[in-house]
């Protein structure tokens, strides 16, 4: 989900901007956007803008955006839920200065579903409504604040590295990813220049329309993510983030099948689609402790790393009975936008089962990147463990 034209602000006055109207039926007070101006929790429906500090003492169906604005809070206790009645536009947007949080356990996470209602669908299912949107104040890879791809009145990025949205823990994040054409989609969880001062950590991502989760630009950091049959991307990155992921395992299921054309495990690159080649704040970031499990889509890269990025992947396998596209890899540190940074470290360990595949780097270009042959390593630390939260079974 890197659709550069929608990212510009300075590009605001040349584009017009996409109006994004409630799923609901209520029509009343709407801002320029398609937001309702006032923050409603009525009748377990829950719309609009918050601006103040408001904690969800119930269930909630959300029937529209919710925005989270500067100054505001956002706080989900454990054990509650939100079910979205469908919709690209149905989503929580939280914006710079804003704050959320979610405080799920382990015996009782937070958590923010599909309604099932979109067309009447019996079943909840990918794509049935937007999911979380988090806007920070953190460098991207050439400092310009850029604006939100689902609504552009928004923006997002800064100077402040330490900037703070907030805490997130024990999230589960299901059947998200809705969109407005191909050019803007929502993923399961976006990391807009989130600042490292937000803590992320044990986030269930299953059946994600887009990216299980992606990081654009920022410094926050995210520990023990399940990501389960995301349609496009595993982990994606790009921008110039400059965090940590740690204890990461992605999963695409016997039998699952994407509608995207080039569904990798990570996707990174160093700055917005390679257009900013010499920007001075490159992705720089690292993952420790990855399994990614591919037993049914055809994969096209394992790891795709491009564009000026520069990736730690310690401890890392990829295992299943599935594989990639003739022309795919284990790693690929190509691309005819920008290739990979020769400073990256990348261990993994190839446990596909299905095929022995290749590598597209050059040993004296990367000597710190090996694809080995041998069970040297253990990736995600105790998954079944780690993840039992969830109710996901390995």
């Amino acid at each position: 989900m890197k659709k550069l034209f929608l990212r510009f602000v300075m590009a605001a006055t040349l584009i017009a901007p996409v109006v994004f109207t409630s799923c609901s039926d209520d029509d009343d007070d709407k801002g320029g956007d398609g937001v309702t101006e006032t923050f409603t929790v009525e009748n377990g429906e829950m719309m609009g803008r918050l601006k103040s500090a408001y904690t969800l003492d119930a269930d909630v169906e959300l029937v529209g955006p919710v925005i989270v604005e500067s100054g505001a809070s956002l706080t989900i206790p454990a054990g509650r839920t939100i079910k979205a009645k469908g919709g690209f536009s149905c989503y929580i947007l939280v914006l710079q200065g804003g704050k959320i949080f979610v405080n799920g356990t382990a015996e009782a996470p937070v958590t923010m579903t599909s309604g099932a209602m979109k067309d009447n669908a019996p079943n909840p299912k990918a794509m049935d409504w937007g999911g979380l949107i988090i806007n920070g104040r953190a460098p991207l890879a050439d400092g310009i604040t850029r604006s939100t791809e689902i609504n552009t009145n928004y923006p997002y990025g800064g100077n402040d590295a330490n900037d703070n949205s907030g805490v997130i823990k024990y999230l589960k994040l299901e059947y998200t990813g809705a969109k407005n054409g191909n050019d803007v989609e929502h993923n399961g969880l976006t990391l807009n220049a989130v600042g490292r001062a937000t803590v992320i950590e044990n986030i269930f991502i299953p059946y994600s329309g887009d990216d299980g989760i992606e990081f654009f630009g920022g410094s926050v950091s995210v520990k023990n993510l399940l990501v389960v049959n995301s349609d496009d991307d595993m982990f994606d990155v790009t921008d110039g983030w400059n965090g940590t992921l740690e204890n990461a395992y992605g999963i695409w299921k016997d039998g699952f099948s994407s509608a995207e054309s080039d569904p990798s495990g990570v996707e990174a690159d160093g700055n917005m689609d390679g257009k900013f080649d010499k920007a001075p704040n490159m992705s720089n970031f690292t993952i420790r402790n990855m399994t990614i499990e591919n037993n049914g889509v055809l994969m096209n890269n394992v790891l795709k790393v491009r564009r000026g990025a520069t990736a730690h992947i310690i401890n890392a396998v990829v295992k299943g009975s599935g594989t990639v596209k003739p022309t795919g890899y284990v790693v690929d540190m190509t691309d005819g936008a920008g290739n990979g940074n020769t400073a990256s470290e990348i261990s993994i360990t190839n446990a596909m089962t299905n095929s022995v595949i290749p590598t597209n780097f050059g040993t004296d270009l990367y000597p710190n990147v090996t694809v080995n042959p041998t069970p040297a390593n253990t990736g995600c630390e105790n998954p079944a463990t780690l993840f039992s939260w969830t109710g996901y079974q390995f």
